[in-house]
C-alpha cells in the first residue's frame, strides 16, 4: 500500500505551484482589486463572476457556492482527483520528487490511477507521433498533404499514425510497465481473443487534451477502404475522457478566446487546424458529439460573458449542418455572448475552403454576420408556404415559442419584430403579443429557467450566502447588524492581514464574537496558533488554520473571509485599530448589561458581598468602555 506522502513535500509543492496558474487554466480571471482575481466559478452555474482568487495567500472562494480553498482543493474538486492524486500530478508540473513515509520514491504502483491513465496517453501520443515518419504512415503523410498540412502542421497539432498490426502500441505501453487492466481503461486497448489489442490501427491520430492540457483520448480517421470501422472512430467513455467535456484544441485556443473574448466553433480535427493555421486561433470543436451543456460551460468561463463576447459556429450548409445549428439554438441563451452561425460558400468546411480559396477565405468566414437567433428562425420559417394565411400562422406557431425562449425582453422584443418581418406579417404588435404571451406560459409552469434561476445555486454576495452555513447553533448571520459586519472584518483583517491586528487580536475571547459562525472561525485562528503565527508566513498561516477547521463548512467561511475585500478604502492601523475596538466595545457593553440585567431580576434577594462584586464589576466595565471611546486602540 502506497505510503503518505511527506508533510514537507506536500508544502513544497503547494507553495511552488501558483494558485492563479493553475486556476488560469480552467477559467479567465480578470483583476477584483486588492489583489484579487474573479472569474466565472467553475463549480456552478452564474452570470457574474463571484469565484475569486487570492494569489499571495493561494486560496480561492466562490462567494456563489461557497467552494474554497488551496490549489490542491481545487484541483482534487474539478478534476476529481484524491488528495495524493493532486499532489504527484502539482509536483510532476513543478519538478519535485516526493517522498513518501514507508520510504522510496514515486514508485508506479503508488500512483492514482488519472495520474498513471494520463500518463499511458502522453507515452501513446509520442509514439504515434514517431509512427508517423515510418515507410506504412505514407498513406497517411500524403492525406495529411492532400489537405494543405504539412509536417510541422503535424508535429505542431501532434498528429501522429497507429500500425496497423493488432497490438504494436499494447506490447509497447506493457514495455513501460503499464498493465492490461489500465490499458483496457484506458481506451487505448481492448479486449482481443488472446488478450488486449490496439483499439486504433492503421489510422493518422489527433491527441485530444482537457483544458489543462493533459491528454485524454484521440481521435482516429480511417486511410484505408478495407477498414471496415467508421470514418472516425474516438476514444470510448472512460474515467479520464467524457466526449461531452471535451473540445478538440481547447489547449491550443484557450488564451486567445479569453484574450479576444470569442470562440470559434468548427466541426472536426482538420478545420480546427486550418483555422489555426489561417490565423484563427479561437478555433475549437467538438469530439464526436454535438455541442452541449458541458461544451457551453467551459466556454463561459473563458469567455467571462462580456457583452463583446462572440461565439461563431461554422456548421455545413447541409442538413446535417443545419440540424446542428438548430441544437445549438437551443442552448444559445445559455450564453451571454452573442451567437453566429458562418456558412462557407459551396457549403466547404473550413480546411476544403483553405484548400481552395486560401488562409484569407477561412479568416473572412468567420467574421460574424448571421446571428444563430436568425438562421435558426429562418430555417423554421423556410419549411412552411408563407404565401397563404395558413402557412404564416403554422410558421408563426413554431417559431414564436423559440423566440420566447429569449430572457432578456429587449432582445426578445427586437426578434420578435423580426420574426414578424420574416413572416411577412404586417401586424407586428400581433406578433410581438403572442411571443410575450408564450413567454409568460412558460414562466408560470416553471419552465425554461435559465442559470442561477430555481433551484440552482444562489449567485448572492456573501451577506446572502453566509446565512445559509451550517454552524454552532445560535442566530443567523445578518450583516445588516453592525456587530456582525464588524466581526467580519475583524476576522478578514486576522486571516489577510495578522500584522495589523496583532498580538491584540490574540487575547480576544471566543466569546466576544455573537455570530457563531464568526466564533468557528475565531477558535480556528486559536487551536492554529493565534493570529502572530501569521507574522511570518501568512500562506503557511491560513492551511494551518484551514486544517484545523472542523468540517467543510467552517472551513468554507475560511476561505471566504481569506480572500473577501475590505469595506474600507484605506486598510492600515487605524482601520485595524477601529474593528479592534469596535468588537470590543460591544463585548463589554453585553457584558454590562448582562450583570445589571441580572442584579434586576434579583432584586431585593442578592447577597450584599455579590451586590458589591457586581457592581464594581460594572463600574470597572464601565471605566474601560469610556476608555475605548476616548483612547481607541490604545486602550487595549
Amino acid at each position: 500500500m502506497a505510503g503518505r506522502i511527506n508533510d514537507d513535500d506536500v508544502k513544497a509543492v503547494r507553495d511552488a505551484v501558483p494558485i492563479d496558474a493553475v486556476v488560469s487554466e480552467y477559467l479567465q480571471l480578470r483583476n477584483a482589486g486588492g489583489g484579487n482575481l474573479k472569474g466565472l466559478c467553475p463549480f456552478h452555474d452564474e452570470k457574474s463572476p463571484s469565484f475569486q482568487v487570492s494569489p499571495s495567500k493561494g486560496l480561492f472562494h466562490c462567494f456563489g457556492c461557497q467552494e474554497g480553498g488551496d490549489t490542491i482543493a481545487f484541483v482534487m474538486k474539478i478534476d476529481h482527483l484524491t488528495f495524493s492524486e493532486t499532489v504527484e500530478r502539482l509536483a510532476a508540473k513543478a519538478g519535485i520528487t516526493l517522498r513518501y513515509e514507508e520510504g522510496g520514491y514515486n514508485p508506479s504502483h503508488q500512483r492514482g490511477e488519472r495520474i498513471r491513465l494520463v500518463e499511458a496517453h502522453k507515452i501513446a501520443a509520442d509514439f504515434y507521433r514517431e509512427q508517423l515518419d515510418g515507410p506504412e504512415a505514407e498513406i497517411g503523410r500524403k492525406f495529411l498533404a492532400g489537405r494543405g498540412f504539412d509536417q510541422d502542421a503535424a508535429a505542431h497539432f501532434g498528429v501522429g499514425y497507429s500500425p496497423a498490426g493488432w497490438d504494436h502500441l499494447t506490447r509497447f505501453l506493457r514495455g513501460k510497465g503499464f498493465s492490461d487492466k489500465e490499458l483496457i481503461s484506458s481506451g487505448l486497448s481492448q479486449d482481443g481473443r488472446r488478450g488486449p489489442i490496439d483499439r486504433f490501427r492503421g489510422r493518422l491520430m489527433w491527441p485530444i487534451s482537457d483544458t489543462s492540457g493533459e491528454i485524454v483520448g484521440f481521435g482516429a480517421r480511417k486511410l484505408r477502404d478495407d477498414d471496415n470501422g467508421p470514418k472516425y472512430l474516438n476514444t470510448p467513455e472512460t474515467s479520464i475522457y467524457k466526449k461531452s467535456q471535451v473540445l478538440y484544441g481547447i489547449d491550443l485556443a484557450k488564451k486567445d478566446i479569453a484574450k479576444v473574448s470569442r470562440a470559434v466553433v468548427v466541426e472536426g480535427y482538420t478545420d480546427v487546424m486550418a483555422c489555426h493555421l489561417a490565423g484563427i486561433t479561437t478555433a475549437i470543436a467538438t469530439c464526436g458529439t454535438s455541442f452541449g451543456n458541458d461544451h457551453i460551460k467551459i466556454l463561459r468561463r473563458l469567455l467571462m460573458d462580456n457583452g463583446s463576447a462572440r461565439v461563431i459556429f461554422t456548421f455545413d450548409g447541409d442538413a446535417a449542418g443545419q440540424k446542428a445549428a438548430l441544437r445549438a439554438f437551443e442552448d444559445d441563451q445559455k450564453f451571454a455572448a452573442e451567437t453566429y452561425i458562418a456558412i462557407a460558400p459551396d457549403n466547404m468546411d473550413p480546411c476544403d475552403l483553405r484548400l481552395a480559396k486560401g488562409d484569407d477565405a477561412v479568416r473572412d468566414l468567420v467574421e460574424p454576420r448571421t446571428p444563430l437567433f436568425e438562421f435558426a428562425l429562418r430555417q423554421i420559417v423556410g419549411r412552411y408556404d408563407l404565401e397563404t394565411p395558413a402557412g404564416r400562422a403554422a410558421a408563426l406557431d413554431e417559431a414564436a415559442p423559440v423566440v420566447a425562449r429569449i430572457k432578456n425582453s429587449s432582445s426578445q422584443h427586437e426578434v420578435a419584430v423580426q420574426l414578424a418581418g420574416l413572416l411577412g406579417i404586417l401586424d407586428t404588435q400581433f406578433v410581438v403579443k403572442r411571443v410575450g404571451q408564450i413567454a409568460r406560459w412558460a414562466r408560470d409552469r416553471g419552465g425554461d429557467r435559465g442559470p442561477g434561476q430555481g433551484g440552482g445555486p444562489s449567485r448572492g454576495g456573501p451577506q446572502q450566502q453566509t446565512q445559509a452555513l451550517s454552524a454552532p447553533s445560535g442566530p443567523a448571520l445578518n450583516l445588516r447588524s453592525p456587530a456582525h459586519r464588524t466581526e467580519r472584518e475583524l476576522l478578514k483583517l486576522a486571516l489577510q492581514k495578522p500584522a495589523l491586528v496583532s498580538p491584540a487580536f490574540d487575547a480576544y475571547g471566543i466569546d466576544e464574537f455573537t455570530a457563531p459562525p464568526y466564533a468557528a472561525v475565531r477558535q480556528c485562528i486559536a487551536e492554529a496558533g493565534g493570529a502572530e503565527q501569521g507574522l511570518a508566513e501568512t500562506r503557511d498561516y491560513l492551511v494551518n488554520v484551514l486544517d484545523v477547521a472542523p468540517n467543510d463548512t467552517v472551513r468554507n467561511l475560511v476561505t471566504e473571509l481569506a480572500v473577501e475585500v475590505f469595506h474600507g478604502k484605506s486598510i492600515d492601523e487605524t482601520y485595524a485599530g477601529m474593528q479592534l475596538v469596535q468588537v470590543r466595545l460591544r463585548a463589554v457593553d453585553r457584558r454590562i448589561d448582562d450583570v445589571q440585567g441580572s442584579l434586576a431580576r434579583l432584586g431585593s434577594n442578592v447577597a450584599p458581598d455579590h451586590l458589591a462584586a457586581a457592581q464594581n464589576e460594572v463600574w470597572v466595565l464601565q471605566q474601560y468602555a469610556q476608555s475605548l471611546r476616548s483612547n481607541g486602540a490604545d486602550a487595549l
